[in-house]
């Protein structure tokens, strides 16, 4: 199975970044072929530009975002991680969504008024660390927002099926070794079960 993890995290020694270790490396383990695409490694550029939009209504997608989106063409399975920013992705998530996930490429409207979901038949899951506590933002609302906005919002209206979104909550302001070794254990039994 083809799967490509797309990983926004500026920090190599992030617990973000130990996220992703254990989960490639629990895919590669069971034979998946792997592509990270570590969007600050590569300067991705963020910004949907007016000369983006232009090119790619003419039938000329500009090279980064072609080069991007054959990642995400060839892929069985897309796995976001990144940490929470402001009940958000990070800009730059953001920003590679904005670019790639274009229209014609990952969904279009038709004929009917309807939305024809260009990634139908693809799965993905969400891995996100935040600092707040967790029970807080259960208790407000903000994981069943979240899953929302990046299941629903994103993967969901272009036909992607979300398989697992984690949250784990309280990194950075109270989760210890012991509650971090926990939430690795569970990224590597789900990506080794998929």
């Amino acid at each position: 199975m083809n799967h490509l993890i797309v990983y926004a995290h500026p920090h190599e020694g992030s617990f973000n970044h130990a996220i992703l270790d254990t989960a490639a490396a629990a895919l590669k383990d069971k034979g998946h072929e792997v592509h990270v695409r570590d969007l600050y490694k590569l300067g991705f550029n963020p910004v949907l530009s007016p000369a983006d939009t232009a090119a790619m209504r003419e039938g000329n997608t500009p090279a980064d975002i072609a080069a991007e989106q054959e990642y995400l063409r060839n892929a069985d399975v897309i796995t976001f991680v990144y940490p929470i920013w402001w009940t958000g992705l990070p800009a730059i998530l953001k920003g590679y969504v904005d670019r790639t996930f274009s229209y014609g490429f990952a969904y279009q409207y038709n004929a009917e008024g309807g939305i024809d979901k260009l990634f139908t038949g693809k799965k993905a899951v969400i891995v996100n660390t935040h600092g707040t506590p967790g029970k807080v933002y259960e208790a407000i609302g903000m994981h069943n927002s979240l899953k929302q906005t990046s299941g629903g919002g994103i993967f969901e209206f272009c036909g992607v099926e979300v398989l697992e979104h984690f949250l784990f909550g309280g990194v950075g302001s109270g989760a210890g070794d012991e509650e971090r070794s926990r939430m690795l254990a569970q990224v590597k039994e789900k990506f080794s079960s998929l």
